[in-house]
């Protein structure tokens, strides 16, 4: 019965965004349980606590530092679907600071900071997250930047991440900057 209600999950799941779970189906067929505890993991930010520009940038930066192809373009569908400028997506994705806009540009140095280990530098852009949006946010972005490394290291382990691909955002190819995490 789980099986069966999580593979039309992922059925649909795949048309809708365009995107080979292949991955998730192996873990689904080995162990259901664990396929839920890892969904809900991943599900665990609480998207409406902080600007969706600083929480996507955060994810991407964090897609970024693990994938080079489909699980950045699912990122990059799931924040336009949600609204999200695509003139600032391919600011993120090209690591340009300055056209992504404060808000965003804050979610992305927090989170390179954070994954390079350079406590230098993220701890101020920790105090002004939570001076700007709160401990929640915090905490959003935290689980977002997590969650978004969660997919492709699993894919990369189970022998499913071998493919890289380009990224579009709104229809245009979009160049990447795969940029060195230390500063």
């Amino acid at each position: 019965m789980l099986k069966a209600f999580f593979t039309r999950y992922l059925n649909g799941f795949e048309r809708t965004w365009g995107y080979d779970a292949s991955y998730m189906r192996q873990v689904l067929a080995v162990n259901p349980w664990s396929f839920l505890k890892f969904s809900l993991g991943t599900q665990a930010a609480d998207r409406s606590a902080a600007p969706a520009e600083a929480l996507a940038a955060a994810a991407l930066a964090g897609t970024l530092a693990e994938d080079c192809g489909p699980c950045t373009q699912i990122g990059v569908d799931m924040a336009t679907a949600g609204g999200m400028d695509p003139e600032v997506i391919r600011a993120i994705l090209a690591g340009d600071e300055t056209a992504m806009g404060e808000t965003a540009a804050l979610g992305w140095r927090f989170a390179r900071a954070s994954l390079a280990r350079d406590m230098a530098t993220c701890d101020p852009l920790r105090d002004e997250i939570v001076r700007r949006w709160g401990d929640k946010a915090l905490v959003a972005i935290g689980l977002s930047l997590t969650a978004a490394r969660m997919y492709p290291t699993l894919k990369y382990a189970l022998g499913h991440g071998r493919a890289c691909s380009k990224v579009t955002v709104a229809g245009v190819a979009t160049p990447v900057a795969h940029l060195p995490l230390a500063a």
